[in-house]
C-alpha cells in the first residue's frame, strides 16, 4: 500500500498546510488503525481533504515506480539504490547534507550505490515518511528527533532543555560511543520496527520569539507558546509557567499575527524563512533547546548490502554530519543577521547570570522528571557531566 502527501492543498479556496489532514484522510479510507494514531488532525478539514485523497491515489500513483530500492540479482557488479526521502528544500541544511551524504557515498563506492534524493516532500510527507521507511517503500528519511518518539520515547532526550552548549558539545555528547548515543543509535525500540538511525544532522539552537520581552522564567508567565509535541517541552514550558500550544509549523506565522499564541521556540534560520520576525516585537538569543535530525535507514534494507558497503554508508552519513553542523551555524549566523539588519525586532542578548537563572528552573526539575522514561542512568550522568 502506497501514502501519499501533499504539503500544500488548495481547495475551495482553503489552504490545507498540514500534511496530516491528507495522511489521516487516506488511511481513514485505507486502514482503521490510523484513525487514533491522527486523532489530532482537525476534523473540519477531513472532507475536503478526503475528496483530495481520492485524487491524489489516481494522479500520484503513478510516481511509485520512481522510489529506489535495492537491486535485484546478485554478484560483485550489483548495484544498490537508495532512495532518500525529506522534507525541506536542498538549500537548508538538511537538505544540504542529504546531497552531501549522496555525492560522499556515489564516490567512495565506486558506483555500486546510487543515491535518489526526493526533496521537500516530493514523495513523502511528515507522517507518511515514517511507515514508508518501515515498509522499505523508501530506504531513508531524516526528520526531526520528535518524530521518533511515538516509536522510541527515550529520544525525548534530545528534546532537554538546555542539553548542549554548543557544536562541540553536540558532537560530543550525541556520539556514538556516549550514552546519549547509544539510547539513539543502540535503541531496542527502533531495531523492533526495523528502522537503523546512522546519525545526527542539526537544524540549530532554538531562541524565543514574543511579543514581549523576554529575559527570565517571570516574563513568561501566563504566555501561550508554541512547541512540537514532546512531553518534556510541555514540562520545560509549564515550569516556567507558559501556556504550551501544539501546533503545526506552517500554523505558526498566522497564530502569531492573529494572537493565539504569544510566542514560539526556533531557530533563527526557521524564523527568518517564515518571517516569524515580523510578527513578534521580541527575540531573546537563548540557545535553550536543540533542533536534531535523525538520518534513518531501513535496517532490512542496510542488512542486504555487503559488510563493506554497510560501513560505507556509516562514513558517509559521518562525514555528512560534521559538514551539517558546519553549514547549520552559517545559515543560523545569516539568519540572525538578515533580522537584525531588518531592524523590525529588538533581539534581547541575555547576561551569563540571567541564562544561569533560567537554566536553574528546568535544570535538574525537568530532566528528572523523565528520568525513567529516557534512563536514570543517563539522567544521572548527564547531571554529573554538569557538575
Amino acid at each position: 500500500m502506497h501514502y501519499f502527501s501533499l504539503e500544500h492543498i488548495f481547495f475551495d479556496s482553503v489552504v490545507l498546510d498540514e500534511p496530516d489532514a491528507m495522511l489521516v484522510t487516506y488511511r481513514l479510507i485505507n486502514d482503521d488503525k490510523e484513525e487514533t494514531m491522527q486523532q489530532h488532525t482537525r476534523k473540519s478539514r477531513l472532507i475536503g481533504a478526503t475528496a483530495i485523497a481520492l485524487g491524489a491515489v489516481l494522479v500520484l500513483g503513478s510516481c511509485s515506480s520512481a522510489r529506489g530500492s535495492a537491486a535485484s540479482g546478485g554478484g560483485d557488479g550489483e548495484v544498490y539504490t537508495i532512495g532518500f526521502s525529506h522534507v525541506t528544500t536542498t538549500n537548508t541544511p538538511k537538505g544540504a547534507a542529504a546531497e552531501k551524504f549522496k555525492e560522499i557515498l556515489e564516490a567512495s563506492s565506486d558506483g555500486r550505490i546510487e543515491v535518489e534524493i526526493y526533496p521537500n516532500s516530493s514523495l513523502y510527507g511528515d507522517k507518511d515518511e515514517l511507515q514508508a521507511l518501515q515498509s522499505n517503500s523508501i530506504q531513508m528519511i531524516a526528520p526531526a528527533s520528535a518524530k521518533f518518539t511515538t516509536i522510541a520515547p527515550q529520544l525525548q532526550l534530545l528534546d532537554l532543555p538546555f542539553l548542549f552548549e554548543d557544536s562541540e558539545d553536540i558532537a560530543e555528547i550525541a556520539s556514538r560511543d556516549s550514552v546519549v548515543g547509544e539510547a539513539i543509535f543502540e535503541n531496542e525500540d527502533l531495531r523492533a520496527a526495523k528502522i537503523k538511525p546512522l546519525g545526527l544532522w542539526d537544524n540549530g539552537f532554538k531562541q524565543m520569539g514574543a511579543n514581549v520581552p523576554i529575559r527570565s522564567a517571570a516574563d513568561m508567565a501566563g504566555l501561550s507558546f508554541r512547541i512540537q509535541p514532546a512531553d518534556v517541552l510541555v514540562s520545560q514550558f509549564e515550569t516556567w509557567n507558559a501556556i504550551p500550544s501544539i501546533l503545526a509549523f506552517a500554523e505558526v506565522y498566522s497564530a502569531l499575527e492573529q494572537g493565539v499564541i504569544n510566542g514560539q521556540e526556533n531557530t533563527w534560520s526557521n524564523m527568518e524563512t517564515q518571517s516569524m520576525h515580523t510578527v513578534q516585537d521580541y527575540i531573546t538569543e537563548s540557545n535553550h533547546g536543540y533542533i536534531g535530525y535523525i538520518p534513518a535507514i531501513n535496517s532490512d534494507f542496510f542488512e542486504s548490502l555487503p559488510t563493506d558497503l554497510q560501513q560505507l554508508v556509516l562514513d558517509a552519513v559521518d562525514e555528512a554530519s560534521t559538514y551539517n553542523r558546519e553549514i547549520a551555524a552559517e545559515v543560523n549566523e545569516e539568519a540572525k543577521q538578515a533580522i537584525i539588519a531588518e531592524g523590525s525586532t529588538e533581539i534581547i542578548q541575555l547576561t551569563d547570570d540571567e541564562r544561569d537563572a533560567l537554566m536553574a528552573t528546568v535544570i535538574p526539575s525537568v530532566w528528572e522528571e523523565y528520568s525513567e522514561v529516557l534512563g536514570p542512568d543517563i539522567i544521572a550522568e548527564l547531571l554529573a557531566n554538569r557538575n
